[in-house]
């Protein structure tokens, strides 16, 4: 027997398959930060670390180990959210769902969507029909709300007011009566 290259091809009707993908029409895309981000001064770091650092003394009191590390490594995670700015992400709506980098959600997955303002930025929220991720947040970026929403009304319905959890509630209370840093002028 004789070793000769294969010179097997395989043949296929492409035509239906492609069909199926000419169907796709992207509605908007655009690139836009991956998280909500702001600057802060250098009195937010410091109240900051005071407050983790009187957190971590009342937990050695009481022998909580476990919990000063817990403490400590939520804290770093803070530290570093609010010290590297994000990297821009591309985000797409289409035909068959939205589009997150390489990540991708299929309308059926999807089950409503609103918007928020966070650091003066408009961000959507696109709830899920799954636990978990639960709600995907998009940075609008320089795209107008009201062009997003005409664009996702035919396949989500929209929330005009999302009642907020007792979390939301407690962090603003927070935010609004013990501020880390002084509103900028």
């Amino acid at each position: 027997m004789e070793d000769s290259p294969r010179t097997d091809t395989i043949t296929y009707d492409s035509s239906e398959d492609m069909m199926a993908y000419d169907d796709i029409k992207t509605y908007l895309s655009w690139h836009a930060p991956g998280r909500p981000y702001q600057s802060h001064s250098v009195e937010y770091y410091m109240n900051s670390f005071l407050i983790t650092i009187a957190i971590e003394i009342i937990l050695f009191l009481f022998s909580q180990y476990l919990l000063m590390a817990l403490v400590f490594s939520l804290a770093f995670l803070v530290f570093a959210l609010a010290v590297v700015p994000p990297h821009n992400v591309y985000y797409r709506i289409s035909s068959e769902g939205i589009r997150i980098e390489d990540h991708y959600f299929i309308w059926e997955e999807l089950y409503d969507f609103y918007f928020m303002k966070s650091y003066g930025q408009d961000v959507l929220h696109i709830r899920t029909k799954e636990y978990f991720p639960g709600e995907v947040i998009i940075m609008l970026g320089e795209i107008p709300p009201q062009q997003v929403k005409t664009v996702l009304l035919p396949f989500l319905p929209f929330r005009e007011y999302v009642k907020p959890s007792f979390m939301d509630k407690a962090s603003t209370w927070l935010e609004k009566n013990f501020p880390l840093e002084k509103p900028a002028s």
